[in-house]
């Protein structure tokens, strides 16, 4: 007799069309999804470029009501979005959001759910930032900010909307990961450290809120052509400025291209990340993906995933108290 756990008890009948999408597109097959996400509102952080301007304007088209929030508002950013809006009639919101900031991601939030008339539907945890070069060189300043912003700031949004999601017992979270979660690059900094960080917070998110029917998926993207690699460069070009040189003498080379990543070479669709989270959140509740690796070349991180989530389950899956957790996201 098959297993009954909260992933086949919600799915039910309904699940039918979106398993056999996903297995069809197993077997290489094309499968063509635009979902519809009317009723859904959903607070996007890092608007302002990359992943999270193009999540909020897909969302919108598709028919959610999208918070976008950026920081240093008003900025040409935030007008273009709204004169985007405007133009093509979408409920789009852009609202201030600094992800550093504890007191402003509670008013960001709170506000949203004033517009909204109630709890936020999804977060897109996305905000983040990269600061390349040797370990040894990274000082207390890079750590903090990239800790600060890449996992810090990803727990101030999901402490801020999930009493709103618990109060329903419905929601999704989505973190926007890398593959350098998973697997490691030398010379990236604390890139992977904090991404590394996500990933594990995200996963125990997904075991702890089964009681709650609240749904957590990790993304995992390659190397996309968008604004992080300005950014980058500008706080590994500062860091490199003022290393001291009793910790960059041991790494000429690496600190000398410290600051000069332009991301050339990559030609993959930026709009992939938009497009496979709205296939996620179309597909029924129970039947969505605790991980999902998106990439335009390879994807070295698969094997991980999969001996990760069988040692969870072969290490928990008999416990009377966290086995049902644990088998309900994984099975």
């Amino acid at each position: 007799m098959p297993s009954i756990n909260r992933r086949t008890l919600l799915a039910g009948a309904a699940a039918t069309g979106a398993l056999a999408a996903a297995a069809a597109r197993a077997q290489g097959e094309t499968v063509s999804e635009t979902p519809d996400l009317s009723g859904q509102a959903i607070l996007i952080t890092g608007c302002s470029s990359g992943f999270g301007r193009l999540s909020a304007i897909h969302f919108a088209e598709l028919g959610a009501k999208v918070f976008a929030t950026m920081r240093n508002l008003p900025r040409a950013e935030g007008d273009e979005l709204r004169q985007i809006a405007s133009e093509k009639g979408l409920d789009l919101h852009v609202i201030e959001l600094d992800v550093l900031d504890d007191a402003m991601v509670l008013a960001a939030v709170a506000k949203a759910e004033r517009i909204n008339g109630g709890p936020m539907d999804v977060l897109v945890n996305n905000a983040g930032i990269g600061i390349t070069g040797p370990v040894e060189v990274q000082d207390m300043e890079a750590t903090k900010l990239a800790f600060d912003t890449n996992v810090f700031g990803y727990h101030r949004l999901v402490r801020a909307v999930l009493p709103g999601m618990r109060s329903r017992k419905s929601g999704h979270i989505f973190s926007i990961s890398s593959q350098l979660g998973r697997v490691i690059i030398p010379f990236g900094g604390h890139y992977s450290a904090t991404k590394f960080a996500v990933e594990a917070m995200g996963e125990q998110l997904a075991y702890e809120l089964v009681p709650h029917n609240i749904e957590v998926t990790v993304i995992e993207p390659g190397g996309y052509p968008t604004k992080v690699w300005v950014n980058r460069n500008r706080y590994s070009g500062d860091l490199a400025a003022r290393a001291d040189a009793r910790h960059t003498d041991g790494y000429p080379q690496v600190v000398a291209r410290m600051g000069e990543e332009d991301g050339s070479g990559r030609s993959a669709d930026p709009m992939d990340i938009p497009r496979v989270m709205a296939k996620i959140l179309g597909m029924p509740p129970g039947t969505r993906p605790v991980r999902q690796p998106v990439s335009g070349g390879s994807i070295p991180q698969t094997a991980i995933n999969e001996i990760s989530a069988k040692t969870q389950v072969d290490w928990l899956g008999g416990s009377p108290f966290l086995g049902p957790l644990v088998k309900a996201v994984h099975d």
